[in-house]
């Protein structure tokens, strides 16, 4: 066994691996770029050498440096984490030359799987069922338009090299193509410093499903069952299931038998996920190989029981696997958010900047209920523009799925992050989707169900008088702090005003009358014959409220905002206000305050760097035309005229870093 490894990553994969090492006894060595001095990562392992600048082409990617920091510290192996140098044959061929172990599978099956268009092939002559397309490098966009008029649309184009939704495009028509095509192979480029891009037939409502298949360097081969990753956006997942609600045993233990097969067609020897895309039949093909561990593999270790991670480090030390397929079940179901730095009431853009709070739920690990968080954040630090915007993944493990959505739900209540935008609140309102909830999953859910973007949900029916009652209690906490403010005059009873009072949420009246029972405060509502009971320990300053509503646990966001609180819980944030009727009277007089319009200004929706400008000054463009490409967080995001607009000036050039709402150009 190795004594000590280095581990070539960063952010909560290197966290993630560092935890398993020190478990089996093994010391750490993180590597770092100059935007992560000061990162978890760095912190948690017991050496850390520095790399380089913060682009990851002038330090995650150096594979010479890496190989020297290795040397520096003794590190008998690098495990490669996911993304960055992960699947380069490469980099597993110049360890192997330096006598250092890569922790990960042999390089001719990093070759063979890690290129899409290679692994197709592969796939093929192992009798795997693959989707129709063109496995041969595209050119020219006027190319790969005959080619999708031939396939027929829509069509799917896709880099070969690399994964996690980079250099991924989808055409719906023919005039689309060459722009998919462009972007596809930028974004391929830039990520993977592989331009190459191949085309195949689009599966219409699709699901994406893939087999985690782990083996050892004596010739095991195992499947650890399914894992389902059809919530995405923009090709990459946000949250994953294990086991699929799709799946019967029959068609699990057939897509189980292809990805082994597979897999022993290269002789593979570590852990590796072989990706479907699947049909609401359950009919399955081929989508590509990670030859690597993968974001979501902890909805995996919760069902069966096996940390992989360990396992990778076993194998490459040479053990064999200590488990057959017999010993592998499902227990229970666990499911994983992604918490993404990112805006999705602006399309999902990508935020960065400083973690002014960062207060996850606590982890559980015993009873029926597990709640698990995989960070690589703490409170305080940064959350570059240079890398991927995951900032946690959020993993809950319960008897069925009911009960795993239960316990997200309540733990996404309890995920408390200011200081950046992130889509917490969207995932919070997901898991009340009654789609969802019913397990009617495709790819295009997202898109489907959020069509015109997300904005938070509105309160409706008990859901409203839950907040109401939230809101009354913390109210009635505030005013009795300042009752116990010394030399007050007051009388033995409360006057009326402090019984009577009107909660506003957002432009919703409830009339209620409080009534305080020991420790509880019953909230009774006009026009509404039950009371509720509401009891809770929250003080003023607590950013989650907890309590409990008639015996039933309920935890609330609670942020203070002026003459009131914003609440987030379920999927819903509104501002709460409490007032006396008297207040409640003069506030309906106030003046609303109107829209400005439409802007005359076209603001960076995003922190990134202006890769493209495409209009001059004076130039006139259409609603839809392309204005100009900002890149960040690795991925390229085209920003275009909303209406018919003049361009007036422009104030910005090809390379400027830009800041979130930054003037780009004015229009006339």
């Amino acid at each position: 066994m190795f004594q000590k490894i280095l581990i070539a990553n960063r952010g909560e994969i290197a966290c993630r691996i560092v935890k398993t090492a020190r478990r089996m006894g093994i010391a750490t060595v993180a590597v770092y770029s100059d935007a992560d001095a000061d990162a978890l990562h760095v912190e948690m392992a017991d050496e850390a050498i520095h790399l380089g600048l913060p682009p990851a082409a002038q330090s995650y990617l150096l594979i010479d440096k890496i190989i020297a920091a290795c040397k520096e510290t003794g590190a008998e192996g690098v495990h490669p984490g996911y993304g960055f140098l992960a699947e380069r044959a490469a980099f597993a061929r110049a360890l192997d030359a330096e006598g250092i172990v890569f922790i990960g599978p042999n390089p001719r099956a990093i070759e063979a799987m890690g290129d899409k268009i290679e692994s197709k092939k592969f796939a093929s002559a192992a009798k795997v069922n693959v989707v129709p397309g063109f496995l041969g490098v595209i050119e020219t966009g006027q190319d790969a338009v005959r080619i999708a008029d031939e396939l027929g649309y829509p069509v799917m184009l896709k880099a070969s090299a690399g994964g996690g939704g980079k250099g991924m495009r989808i055409a719906y028509k023919s005039d689309e193509v060459i722009e998919a095509f462009t972007r596809a192979r930028s974004e391929a480029a830039s990520s993977f410093g592989d331009d190459r891009v191949f085309i195949e037939k689009f599966v219409v409502n699709p699901r994406h499903i893939e087999i985690q298949v782990l083996g050892d360097k004596h010739g095991a081969l195992i499947h650890l069952n399914e894992r389902e990753c059809s919530i995405q956006r923009r090709n990459q997942k946000v949250i994953e299931e294990a086991p699929s609600p799709l799946l019967d045993e029959t068609t699990r233990a057939q897509m189980g038998a292809q990805a082994i097969a597979l897999a022993r067609a290269v002789d593979y020897d570590s852990a590796g996920t072989v990706e479907f895309v699947v049909g609401q039949d359950k009919s399955f093909y081929f989508l590509e190989m990670n030859t690597r561990l993968q974001v979501e593999h902890p909805v995996t270790e919760l069902t069966t029981g096996v940390d992989l991670v360990e396992q990778m480090i076993r194998v490459a030390a040479g053990e064999p696997l200590s488990l057959s397929q017999e010993d592998v079940i499902i227990r229970g179901w666990a499911m994983e958010s992604r918490i993404y730095a990112e805006d999705p009431t602006r399309n999902f853009l990508p935020s960065s900047g400083r973690l002014v709070k960062y207060r996850p739920p606590q982890e559980k690990r015993d009873g029926a209920v597990t709640v698990r968080i995989d960070a690589g954040v703490t409170e305080g630090r940064e959350i570059s523009i240079h890398y991927d915007p995951l900032i946690a993944k959020l993993i809950t493990h319960a008897p069925d799925r009911p009960g795993a959505i239960l316990a997200q739900a309540d733990a996404l209540d309890r995920f408390v992050i200011d200081g950046i935008r992130h889509n917490i609140l969207f995932l919070a309102s997901l898991m009340q989707n009654e789609r969802w909830r019913a397990g009617l999953l495709s790819t295009g859910f997202i898109a489907e169900e959020y069509a015109n973007g997300f904005a938070s949900l509105e309160p409706r029916g008990e859901l409203a008088h839950v907040l109401a009652t939230v809101a009354a209690l913390i109210d009635h906490i505030g005013n009795e702090r300042k009752r116990r403010i010394s030399g007050q005059m007051r009388g033995g009873r409360p006057v009326e005003f402090e019984r009577e009072r009107v909660c506003m949420l957002g432009a919703q009246r409830f009339d209620v009358t409080l009534e305080t029972q020991g420790e509880a405060l019953i909230v009774h509502f006009e026009n509404d014959s039950r009371a509720r009971r509401i009891s809770s320990s929250w003080r003023p300053g607590a950013p989650v409220f907890e309590g409990t509503i008639d015996g039933a646990n309920i935890f609330v966001q609670a942020r203070p905002i002026l003459n009131g609180y914003e609440l987030s819980h379920e999927g819903v944030n509104i501002a709460a206000r409490v007032y006396t009727n008297r207040e409640a009277e003069l506030v309906a007089l106030m003046r609303k305050k109107k829209s400005a319009g439409a802007s005359k200004h076209l603001l960076c929706p995003m922190p990134g760097l202006v890769k493209t400008l495409d209009v001059k000054e004076g130039q006139e463009v259409k609603a839809g035309e392309a204005l100009c490409m900002v890149e960040a967080m690795k991925m390229e995001n085209v920003l275009r005229a909303d209406r018919d607009v003049t361009v007036k000036k422009i104030l910005a050039k090809e390379g400027d870093s830009l800041a979130v709402d930054a003037v780009i150009m004015e229009f006339a």
